[in-house]
Order: structure tokens, then sequence, then C-alpha cells
């Protein structure tokens, strides 16, 4: 007769009703900016689009995540701003009520859960990346995931949450190749831990064998197109990382609010209160992604999915302080510091304020790194509102040049190729394209090339972000400059866009991908 094993006593408090209100708080708010955006798509999501609609799944040189997300959407609720935003929305709440629930795992009630939640509610970064069609948001969901399934094996030692984290680092790693520092953490918080026997059994490499094979479709993309991805951190780390200095890595987490004090207490507590002495592996995992993060010289939002397991561990060593004056003090203080820090950079988190005001509110603040680009360049608007405009008007003037201004055009439309000469003029080109009867587009550019030229015969070729004078090699009979299309509260490169016409190109497009495989028109 087979013994009955007892299950584990279930220690921990309820859920909090109020932080389920709150998270509710936040699917609402989500919600309206959808509906009241005056933004348009952002330059990313155009990509992700076009990554859906070129889907090859295991031959992708991005994690297909997203794409998978993006064909989704489209074949069921239609392409609109609302429909691709409330998407990463439902996300956004899944990342706040993990918040929630690790911060009961760690022992926390009602207050401990309800501060945790407003932490996360009330921090820009968590509702800007709420707010877009981007992996930001679906990495830091697998990240908690991650955590929570880590704390449960804590809390239970029961060997099956392994299976958990499993599939979190898999889902992680389908989309977005952040996941392996987190990877890499866990196994640093091993080894710094009194868990570093867990490596010598099974159970860790079954996670990791469901990692890869729930993730194998990137990693085959890699390997079948030469792991792009080392050429595309290679350029991050030139570019744009290299002016990233451990200063402002901090700064920018700090800006994110009061609750950064919170994060910091979380920290310390995980690493050496007494109460939370058993959660010391989740305190090392939090602390070597950190320090990974600040070594490479990471961008802020990195960290962003750690920081939610600091505001629940802070929470519940607020809630253990022996007096009550002081624990009512710090609690109801940085609640209502973090509200109100909330409430002033509500503007920079939800995209809801048009350019012009959205530009004085943002000047008025003097919160520079709120607007600064990922170059270091100082904007009037923060960059991911400047990426939300003028895209449509783009696609519009090519249709204007293929149907109505040029006459010509209108005659040879029907071996026409477009060419973006970025990834989100191309994207552009494909998404609105397909409502306003454009022909197929192209790109060198990024995930572009990937795409291939197709068999299209490319005369003439409308070339979108492209000056005459830049496309010597296509050796065209006669190049025009069709128009050019402004937009003052765009991003730099794309307020002022030419829109150029060549015809008879004496080299195909077909050959063009061989010869210039760096990406661009010359």
């Amino acid at each position: 007769m087979t013994q009955q094993v007892a299950p584990v006593p279930d220690h921990r408090p309820p859920v909090s009703v109020a932080a389920l209100w709150l998270i509710a708080a936040k699917l609402t708010s989500h919600l309206v900016a959808a509906f009241i955006t005056p933004y348009e798509f952002h330059r990313d999501e155009l990509l992700y689009f076009s990554m859906g609609t070129h889907l090859r799944l295991f031959e992708m040189d991005f994690p297909p995540f997203i794409a998978l997300l993006s064909e989704a959407v489209r074949n069921t609720v239609g392409v609109s701003v609302v429909s691709y935003r409330i998407t990463p929305a439902l996300f956004g709440i899944g990342v706040m009520l993990l918040a929630v629930l690790i911060a009961r795992e760690l022992g926390g009630s009602s207050r401990a859960q309800v501060l945790t939640a407003i932490a996360v509610l009330f921090n820009p970064l968590f509702l800007r990346s709420a707010s877009l069609f981007q992996p930001v948001v679906i990495d830091q969901l697998w990240w908690l995931l991650g955590f929570w399934a880590l704390l449960r094996l804590v809390n239970t030692e029961d060997q099956r949450w392994w299976i958990v984290l499993g599939i979190a680092g898999g889902l992680g790693l389908l989309s977005k190749f952040s996941i392996l520092f987190f990877g890499l953490a866990v196994l640093a918080g091993l080894l710094l831990s009194s868990r570093r026997k867990a490596i010598l059994g099974p159970w860790p490499w079954v996670a990791l064998g469901i990692a890869l094979l729930i993730g194998s479709p990137s990693i085959v993309g890699q390997v079948r197109l030469g792991f792009p991805v080392l050429e595309q951190m290679s350029g991050l780390q030139e570019g744009q990382l290299s002016r990233i200095s451990l200063g402002e890595h901090l700064f920018e987490q700090a800006i994110w609010g009061p609750q950064i004090l919170l994060a910091a207490a979380g920290l310390v507590a995980l690493l050496a209160a007494p109460r939370l002495k058993r959660y010391r592996l989740v305190g090392w995992i939090a602390l070597s992604a950190m320090v990974l993060f600040a070594a490479l010289k990471g961008k802020s939002y990195y960290t962003g999915p750690i920081h939610p397991v600091l505001y629940g561990a802070g929470a519940v060593w607020l809630e253990g302080l022996a007096r009550p004056r002081l624990r009512a003090l710090f609690g109801w203080g940085l609640g209502i510091a973090v509200v109100a820090w909330g409430g002033f950079v509500l503007p920079f988190g939800l995209p809801v304020v048009p350019p012009e005001p959205m530009a004085r509110y943002a000047a008025m603040t003097g919160i520079t790194a709120g607007t600064k680009t990922n170059w270091g360049a100082q904007l009037e608007l923060p960059q991911d509102y400047a990426d939300m405009l003028g895209w449509r008007e783009k696609a519009e003037a090519v249709a204007s040049m293929l149907f109505v201004a040029e006459p010509r055009l209108a005659r040879e439309r029907a071996g026409a190729l477009l060419y973006g000469a970025n990834y989100g003029q191309a994207g552009a080109l494909d998404l609105y394209g397909r409502e306003l009867g454009l022909p197929p587009v192209v790109s060198l550019a990024g995930s572009w090339y990937f795409f291939g030229p197709g068999d299209r015969p490319g005369n003439p070729i409308v070339l979108l972000g492209v000056e005459p004078e830049e496309i010597v090699s296509l050796g065209c009979a006669s190049v025009e400059l069709a128009t050019r299309v402004e937009n003052y509260w765009a991003v730099p490169e794309e307020r002022d866009v030419p829109v150029t016409i060549c015809y008879g190109p004496s080299i195909s497009a077909q050959r063009l991908w061989e010869l210039q495989p760096e990406g661009r028109v010359h």
C-alpha cells in the first residue's frame, strides 16, 4: 500500500484585496491611455509587426515571441493602436500581480502587498513598458515568474518548482536575450548561497533543458543566421552603451521614484535581515544581476525586472519593524511620497499628453534624463514619444507619389519596389501600405535585411529616407526627389525625410542584397 504524503501547510498570508484593486486600477489606466493617446505606433512596434508578417520561426535574428504575438493580435482583434496597446497592458498587470505574490511569498501581509503594488503602479518605467508593444514588459514578466518560482521552491521544498523556473527561462529566451543574465544570476546566486549543493542534483539541469527546449527557435535562428545577436550587441556596446557611466546607470533608476529607497532596503534585507534569511538565494540573484548590468554599462531599464522583487522584500522588512509608530511613519510616508512622485511624472509614463504641451511639461519639470535619446542627445519630448510620430504621414506621402502626384509612377507602379532607409520607415510602409495599396517593401536595415528582397522586378524604386545623391550604386537612368516629409516633433533623423524615385536601375534588388550586406543603399 502506497503511503500518502501529507501536503505542506500553506502559511502564507492571503492575497490582499486592496492590492488586487490597485492592479485593476493599473489596467484601467492603460485602457484609457490606449483610447485617448494622441500618438501612433512606435518605431520599434513597426519592426515587430514586420517580423510577424515575415515570420520564419526558426530563422529570425531576434527572439520570435513578439512576432508571434503580433500575428495573433493581427488575426484576432485586428490592427489598431488600441488593440496593440491593450496587449502589453495585460502583461503589465501580470508583472504587478507577480510583484504582489512575491511580497506575499516573502511573508508580507496586506500592508506589504499594497505597498509593493503602489511601488510598481506609480513607477514610470512599468507604466511606459506596459504601454508599448515591445518585448520589455514581456521580459519583465518572465523574470518575475522565475523569481516567484524560486521563492515557492524555498518555501515548499517541492523540487517541481524547478520546472516552472525552466518554463520562465524558456519563454524569456523566446522573448528577449537578456533572460540569459537572469540565468547567469541564478547560477551565481546558487554558488553564493547555502543552496549551492542543488547544482549537483538533477533539477537545475532539468530546468535548463526545459528552457533550452522552449527557447530553441531563438537559438536555432541565431545558428542559422550566423549569430547576428553578437553583432547587434557589439554595435550597441560601441554606440548607445559606451556613454553610460555607473553614476548615470544608478541615477536613472533613482528618478523612477522614492521607491528606490524601498528597493535598497529590500536588497539589504534579503542579504542581511534575520527575518528573510531563508531567502538569501533570491537576494544573491538580485545583486548578481544588478552587478552584471552595471559592469556591462547596461541601460537602467535592464534592471527593471529586479525592482518589484526588492519592493516586496523592502515592504516586508518595513512591516517587521518592532516599533509601530516607526513602522507607520516609514510605511505611510514612503507610500505617500511614491504616489506624489508618480503623479508628478505620470505624463512620462503614459503617452496621453500631446507633443506641444508634453514638451512644455518636460521642460518645466527639468527631468532631462526623461527626454534624453539613447545616444545622449537632448530632445524636447521623451524619445519614445518622438518615435511615435509621423509614420503614417510618410506612408501617405509615398502613396500620393504612386497614385496621384506622379502620373508616370501611377502607370509603372505594377513593377515598383518600395525601400525604407531604416526599420521604422520600412515598417511604416509595410503596415500602412497594406491599407493604402502600396507595393511590397524591402530594406537593408537591421532585421529587414534578413527578410530578403523577394522577386519583385523593382523598376522604378521608390526610396523613403534616401537622398538622391546617396543611390549611386543603383545606377539609375534618372533620379528624382519627389517630395520631403517634415515633422518637427519627431526624432532628429525623421524630421525632414526625402522621398526619392529611381527610374531604370541597372542593378536588381536581388543583386543589391549580395553586394551590400552592411545595411544601406549608397
